[in-house]
C-alpha cells in the first residue's frame, strides 16, 4: 500500500506560480502511474494531469495545458506539479493519486491510493 503526502499549496495572486509535491512511502512507487486531481467547493473532483511510471507519457486536462507540468523523480518517490500562470479558477484542493495501470486514465475510480490534499488559492 502506497501512502501519499501532498505539500506546496498556498495563496498566490493571479499569474503567479506554485510547485506542488507528492511524497510517497512504500517500496513499489516506481510501479505506479501517478496523477493530480482537484476539487473546488461544491464541484466534483476533476482530473488535472497524469504521468506514467517511467515518466515517458503525460496527460493533461485541456484547461491546464501549457500552464501546468507534471513530473516525477522515482529515486525520491515524489511526483510534482509545477503550476504557472495561475488563474482564480485553479483554486481547489489538489490531490495526488496512484494507479497500477497499464492505461494512463483520467477517471478517479481507476486510482487507488490518495493523499489528504493541499489547498491552492489564487486571488484575482
Amino acid at each position: 500500500q502506497v501512502q501519499l503526502v501532498e505539500s506546496g499549496g498556498g495563496l498566490v495572486q493571479s499569474g503567479g506560480s506554485l510547485r506542488l509535491s507528492c511524497a510517497a512511502s512504500g517500496p513499489i512507487f516506481i510501479n505506479y502511474h501517478m496523477a493530480w486531481f482537484r476539487q473546488a467547493p461544491g464541484k466534483e473532483r476533476e482530473f488535472v494531469a497524469a504521468i506514467t511510471w517511467s515518466g515517458g507519457t503525460t496527460r493533461y486536462t485541456e484547461s491546464v495545458k501549457g500552464r501546468l507540468t507534471i513530473s516525477r523523480d522515482n529515486a525520491k518517490k515524489t511526483v510534482y506539479l509545477q503550476m504557472n500562470s495561475l488563474k482564480p479558477e485553479d483554486t481547489a484542493v489538489y490531490y495526488c493519486a496512484t494507479s497500477p495501470g497499464p492505461i494512463l486514465t483520467t477517471t478517479p475510480g481507476s486510482y487507488g491510493s490518495w493523499g489528504q490534499g493541499t489547498q491552492v488559492t489564487v486571488s484575482s
